[in-house]
């Protein structure tokens, strides 16, 4: 009985305080961007700015308005364009800073025009005068920029034209150069030419304030990662383009590529033999040739009535540097004026700077190559005008770093920097023969068009299956 309890030596409980039953707020839950579709009506995200487009005014039939778009990053990776429309300009668009985290709702979601958006979502927002936008604590669990790197080999095998993100070393960059388009607007770009480890490298355009950046930015083969790289085919080879919702970012500490491509870099990749992807053919839109040895091509130009494109493997085996004793000119000066077509002039200038093409005297100029270069493989060998990129690629030397030794260390030391090159290593060259008509006399010319390093795994294989060809031919 409780009776039995009165007196004992048993501990007695402390008091305990009233126990609060009520709910304490739960945390709350934000919808993830990548998971947001059409068929979603009702959501809020809780993301970064990581990008912030201009605002643009825009007119369509007898509508007009005004826009500007940000990019969205949440704490799972998942990014995502936000475009804000008339009231919501005014409402958002000095709210929503770059760098900043955000609640997000009362949008709506559409498909995405994936070619000038840098992200990777197949949907969209759109966001009107009824959004609801409002400011949060930084949440550090949200990067500040989300790469999704592909190698720049891979890029030869997307369907174009593709967006992609890229990290690589700087090995080259061009001058600034600023131009009106066709529409009145001025525009300025920079080329910047980059390279990975895949061995490969590829031209890239930036505009605008990143452009404008300083050389030093550029200088010392930096690293840089890109995000939103825009890349078509352009006159045989493949030309990128940063979008303006894109992002670059130079010796970037927070992407496992740059330091993989750093390293690349520092243990001989500065003196590998890279693919250049962006090779053009000078105008036209470059085709694989007919492949041939020098011998086969010669037989095969005598008797061309057309115009034909030929591919062949062979080694550089002398420039003509001398005619009848006299040096022969390599180079020339060039306008490199910028042409309605956004093209350089590439003229040659007279002996007085003036450019008969642009009518105008001391134009912007430049150095280009022209050289009457001698090839050979295991069956003949030919002499053929090689124009400018095809001519440095052949010496692996540029126009300027020529016209620099022979103006410093004279034509001597020119000469044999050249000889260096002969027979150094097999070159893959584009030759296009066609028919022309000199003095009222039809006659082949043949000219070379581009020069790529071989690839020696890649002609390898293709030796490999015409070996296999033939003998499956002979089995039959």
């Amino acid at each position: 009985s409780s009776a039995a309890f009165v007196g004992s030596n048993l501990p007695v409980a402390a008091p305990v305080d009233p126990v609060d039953f009520r709910m304490a707020p739960a945390q709350e839950v934000f919808f993830p961007i990548r998971e947001l579709s059409t068929y979603q009506a009702k959501w809020t995200i809780k993301a970064r700015v990581t990008n912030k487009a201009p605002l643009r005014e825009w007119k369509k039939g007898d509508r007009s308005g005004k826009v500007f778009s940000v990019d969205l990053l949440d704490a799972e990776g998942g990014e995502i364009r936000a475009s804000f429309f008339n009231e919501a300009v005014d409402a958002f668009y000095e709210k929503l800073q770059v760098g900043k985290c955000f609640t997000l709702s009362k949008g709506s979601v559409r498909i995405a025009n994936r070619q000038y958006n840098a992200c990777k979502h197949r949907y969209e927002l759109v966001f009107d005068k009824i959004a609801q936008v409002e400011s949060v604590q930084d949440d550090s669990n949200i990067l500040t920029v989300s790469f999704n790197v592909v190698n720049l080999r891979s890029v030869k095998d997307k369907t174009l034209p593709a967006s992609v993100d890229v990290c690589g070393i700087i090995t080259s960059f061009g001058d600034i150069v600023a131009f009106t388009s066709k529409d009145g607007k001025s525009l300025v770009k920079r080329v910047l030419t980059i390279a990975d480890d895949s061995a490969v490298s590829m031209q890239v355009t930036i505009w605008g304030t990143r452009a404008e950046q300083d050389d030093s930015k550029f200088s010392n083969n930096p690293a840089v990662a890109m995000k939103g790289v825009f890349v078509k085919e352009w006159q045989g080879g493949l030309a990128g383009s940063l979008l303006e919702s894109g992002a670059l970012v130079l010796n970037p500490t927070d992407v496992p590529e740059a330091a993989k491509v750093k390293d690349w870099w520092m243990q001989g990749g500065s003196s590998q033999t890279l693919t250049f992807i962006s090779e053009t053919s000078g105008g036209s839109a470059a085709q694989e040739g007919k492949k041939m040895s020098v011998e086969e091509m010669r037989r095969a130009s005598e008797q061309v009535s057309g115009t034909e494109l030929y591919t062949l493997y062979c080694r550089l085996s002398q420039v003509q540097t001398r005619k009848q004793g006299e040096s022969q000119p390599l180079f020339y000066p060039a306008c490199m004026e910028l042409k309605e077509n956004g093209k350089d002039c590439q003229k040659k200038l007279d002996s007085s700077g003036f450019c008969a093409a642009c009518n105008k005297a001391n134009p912007k100029a430049g150095t280009r190559m022209n050289l009457r270069c001698r090839f050979v493989d295991g069956t003949d060998g030919f002499w053929v005008t090689t124009f400018h990129e095809a001519a440095q690629k052949a010496i692996g030397m540029k126009a300027e770093e020529a016209k620099m030794m022979e103006e410093n260390q004279g034509r001597e030391a020119l000469e044999n920097a050249l000889k260096k090159s002969y027979n150094d290593r097999p070159l893959k060259l584009t030759v296009r023969a066609k028919m022309d008509n000199y003095n009222n006399e039809l006659r082949t010319n043949v000219t070379c068009t581009n020069v790529q390093p071989v690839s020696y795994g890649e002609h390898g294989r293709a030796m490999l299956n015409e070996i296999r060809e033939m003998i499956s031919m002979k089995c039959e």
